[in-house]
């Protein structure tokens, strides 16, 4: 029958502390409970027995390391912190070891108890610079080669120190001071959502009333109907114009009230062009 798994074990956490102060001795400078994980702060020389310990003795048996980061605080003395990750399998239980160190002293390497550690210390060298001795292959692994500072302190400028293209004239990819193109500085920090107005050419074309039903992007104070956009046009005076007419109830230049407007035989032409039959015709 297979064993049940362990029960997470956060209720231990004080046990746990008390084993390792008899356990670490003076090595351990602080032992605390955050957040429901204990943080052992331990130093630096003493960092590899104090791992050592952590896994093989009993009642502690943190067979595993899960993970080794860092972190910067540029307003200590010793600026960096690298932390320990550690599980017990046996016990279900987590703890943090930290040790203080600057960009000059190196940290003990721990490859000789877990050798995964290798990789984890060359990204804590790659990111923030810390040394460590013992590590057979301490080089950079995250960023590239020739890579000029540490990302992740708090000094790094975001922008970098250099940028990477590609040359076309060189067929190869180079690396240049980095220039900041002055388009790429002017940002818009107002939300879209909040009414920011972004016009590129050609908006003003959008901007007039649409047909019914269609989607615009006016706002609702500025929105006309499609019916009210046609501006009604106006016949022009008489007075300014004397073809116009406003109305015809008037006789004067009209034709209106003489007997043969225009159809009068003395205003037909003498020599008529048109030849009548004989016998008479539509034109008679």
């Amino acid at each position: 029958m297979r064993a049940p798994a362990p029960a997470w074990a956060a209720d231990l956490n004080g046990e746990t502390i008390e084993i390792v102060r008899a356990t670490l001795g003076s090595a351990l400078l602080d032992a605390v409970d955050q957040v429901g994980e204990v943080a052992l702060y331990v130093e630096r020389t003493a960092i590899v027995d104090a791992l050592t310990k952590l896994r093989d003795t009993p009642g502690l048996e943190y067979q595993q390391l899960m993970e080794i980061a860092g972190v910067d605080y540029p307003s200590r003395p010793e600026r960096f912190e690298v932390v320990y990750c550690l599980l017990s399998l046996t016990r279900n239980h987590r703890l943090h070891v930290h040790v203080a160190t600057d960009d000059v002293k190196p940290v003990p390497s721990v490859t000789g108890i877990w050798p995964v550690a290798g990789w984890l210390e060359r990204e804590v060298y790659d990111m923030y610079g810390v040394l460590f001795t013992g590590n057979a292959d301490l080089r950079r692994i995250l960023t590239d080669y020739g890579f000029r500072g540490h990302p992740q302190r708090k000094d790094f400028p975001l922008s970098g120190f250099v940028e990477m293209r590609y040359s076309e004239e060189a067929k190869r990819v180079i690396y240049e001071p980095v220039k900041l193109a002055q388009d790429f500085r002017n940002f818009d920090f107002q939300s879209p959502w909040e009414g920011a107005a972004y016009v590129l050419p050609g908006d003003e074309k959008g901007m007039l009333p649409e047909a019914k039903g269609a989607p615009t992007p006016l706002k609702a104070d500025d929105i006309v109907k499609a019916d009210a956009a046609r501006t009604p046009t106006q016949a022009p005076k008489a007075g300014s114009e004397p073809y116009a007419k406003n109305d015809s109830t008037g006789t004067a230049n009209t034709g209106a009230g003489d007997a043969g407007p225009g159809n009068a035989r003395q205003d037909k032409p003498k020599d008529s062009d048109v030849v009548p039959t004989k016998g008479g015709g539509q034109n008679q």
